[in-house]
């Protein structure tokens, strides 16, 4: 099949209290044999994180994690020493993130960390996207940077990428991360190599992606496909990834 779309209500769902999250592939208690990642992208949880929680410390080792944060803010704290008290004077993150921030971590060999939203009457939204690498066992590292809506509007905005091409943070996958608003007659298109595949996914607002409809929390999954086309966008904000398939 050349392309699926996957409408925001098939994705699984949790809700724990102080956490409600969208999985748009399986992930936890939600299991889809089906969904189980496109290409080497395997997790886009969208989480809402109540005030005053968050995840408290945790492992992970050989992924390539991505934060997006869609509103409030997010405190982010690792052992590599990102987010502690002095980071940024030592050379570190401070390990706060906000919207149009795209924080990158490589778990690699292993790390440990803890997201919380210390807000005391904001909920922190944001996207959490797992992709595999294409190396084991590389040392674990941590990456921040700020895309501005000025960058995004009306085009595709490179944010993410194997080379850390044009300014966006390096994953160590072969993958290339895209991030777009588009409104009324703004539209963009990507050209797509052979062998690569895309996944389109619509965070808020519509879109048309390649003449198919898309709301708030579809996807479109492409495959033997030369070009993405974005048009007809009515306040929308738009991820695209393009994967080796």
């Amino acid at each position: 099949m050349k392309s699926q779309l996957i409408k925001s209500s098939d994705r699984g769902y949790a809700d724990h209290g102080w956490l409600k999250s969208f999985h748009s592939f399986s992930f936890a208690d939600y299991y889809d044999p089906a969904r189980m990642g496109f290409g080497p992208l395997r997790v886009i949880n969208e989480d809402k994180i109540a005030p005053g929680t968050g995840f408290g410390t945790h492992g992970h080792r050989d992924m390539e994690i991505i934060s997006y944060v869609l509103s409030g803010e997010l405190a982010h704290r690792d052992s590599m020493g990102n987010g502690e008290s002095g980071a940024a004077q030592n050379g570190k993150e401070a390990g706060v993130i906000r919207p149009g921030d795209v924080q990158r971590m490589s778990a690699g060999t292993g790390v440990l960390h803890s997201e919380f939203n210390h807000a005391k009457d904001q909920t922190t939204h944001f996207l959490q996207i797992w992709i595999q690498p294409d190396a084991r066992g590389i040392a674990p590292s941590y990456e921040q940077k700020h895309f501005d809506a000025g960058s995004k509007r009306g085009q595709l905005r490179l944010v993410a990428a194997n080379d850390g091409a044009e300014g966006a943070v390096t994953i160590h996958a072969d993958a290339k991360l895209y991030a777009g608003l588009f409104d009324g007659g703004e539209s963009a298109e990507l050209n797509l190599a052979p062998g690569r595949i895309a996944y389109v996914h619509l965070i808020r607002g519509a879109l048309t992606a390649n003449g198919q409809d898309l709301t708030a929390g579809d996807a479109l999954q492409l495959r033997e496909t030369s070009r993405l086309a974005l048009t007809g966008g009515r306040d929308a904000e738009v991820l695209v990834f393009d994967l080796a398939a």
